[in-house]
């Protein structure tokens, strides 16, 4: 972390130099905060007693084998074009993985958006594409408007496999889990810009633990740790918004009217957690055209996770990667067991690289 700017600086003597009356476990939610509290350094400048708990907000990580299964099979079954960002390719599924498949044949095509697979879907009307929908609030929206796109455009050859999910449902079905002990939160900067400071108050006045709002730069962090920390020890139960510029009460309205209009809440499987009610997002009845899972059916064989994996509990905050058995030493990010490993917003790929355990 720069010290350069003297702001930072005494912000940042003030939270290392802070003494804590008990142990304190805090909760970042988003995988792009797991990364940045250790790529700035601000984790390094923690004071005793306080620990950092990574959250599942990973959707790479939370999304189980069963989903790769079935696009696999899809693929393989229906000779579909299977188009993913890039992270999934080495995501280990039950008995294989995107990246084994394309050296075998199957047609899988890295994106770097939604519409980057309709456009394909155009270019080659004789084949099936299959975009691999795997995301949070942030980027439902645009798969949204690419489903609208499609329709209107009656591409028929194009659908999504949705593994969309809401992260609010899943931060409530932790607070749920009594083996979950976290005392705040640190809540995720992009999800928000989309629910607003709205979608999080719950937190606070159901659940009764106070949390911050904050963006991703060191400042941001620092900043929004100490506010946190104010809360915890002063005993109330808020949320404030440290990140302001970007986010406001309602959030990004038209966002939120898009992914309504082509989407519907569902439940939704997220990996070490299972299956949490009215926490996924699934095309509606007028997009079942374009609804992979029920235009192409398929059956693959019961999903099953790797011997000794524990990314699931990391994902709950039961455990720090390198508790896990195979952290560092059968899984790397050479050679990825878990999806914790493959993802760059992973927690065991985060501290693989920056602690070096």
């Amino acid at each position: 972390m720069s010290l350069r700017d003297e702001t930072l600086k005494r912000y940042a003597d003030e939270l290392s130099g802070l003494k804590l009356g008990k142990e304190v476990k805090i909760m970042e939610v988003c995988g792009t905060h797991t990364v940045q509290f250790f790529h700035t350094g601000v984790k390094d400048i923690f004071p005793a007693r306080l620990s950092l708990v990574d959250g599942p907000g990973c959707p790479v990580c939370v999304t189980g084998n069963d989903f790769l299964d079935r696009a696999i099979e899809i693929g393989r079954q229906y000779k579909a074009i299977l188009c993913t960002f890039g992270d999934m390719l080495r995501v280990p599924s039950s008995y294989s993985s995107l990246q084994q498949e394309k050296a075998a044949g199957l047609q899988v095509q890295i994106v770097y958006s939604p519409l980057d697979a309709l456009d394909l879907a155009r270019k080659n009307p004789d084949r099936q594409v299959v975009f691999l929908s795997v995301g949070f609030e942030t980027t439902i929206p645009t798969e949204a408007v690419t489903l609208k796109m499609a329709k209107a455009g009656n591409v028929g050859n194009f659908s999504i496999l949705s593994a969309n999910k809401l992260t609010p449902p899943a931060v409530a079905a932790l607070l749920d889990s009594p083996e979950v002990d976290i005392q705040g939160f640190i809540l995720p900067g992009h999800v928000s810009t989309i629910t607003g400071v709205k979608g999080w108050r719950f937190v606070a006045e159901k659940y009764h633990r106070p949390c911050v709002i904050a963006g991703f730069t060191a400042r941001d962090l620092v900043i929004g740790t100490l506010a946190l920390l104010r809360l915890i020890e002063q005993g109330k139960k808020d949320i404030v918004n440290g990140y302001r510029t970007v986010v406001s009460e309602a959030g990004n309205e038209k966002a939120q009217q898009a992914m309504d209009e082509v989407f519907e809440i569902c439940d939704a499987d997220w990996r070490g957690i299972g299956k949490i009610p009215l926490s996924g997002m699934c095309p509606r009845p007028g997009y079942a055209d374009f609804d992979a899972e029920k235009k192409f059916p398929v059956s693959p064989p019961p999903a099953k996770e790797p011997a000794g994996c524990r990314c699931g509990d990391v994902l709950r905050g039961l455990i720090s990667p390198p508790d896990c058995p195979l952290f560092g030493q059968t899984c790397t990010p050479s050679r990825p067991v878990g999806a914790c490993m493959v993802s760059s917003e992973g927690s065991c790929a985060a501290f693989y690289k920056y602690r070096e355990v």
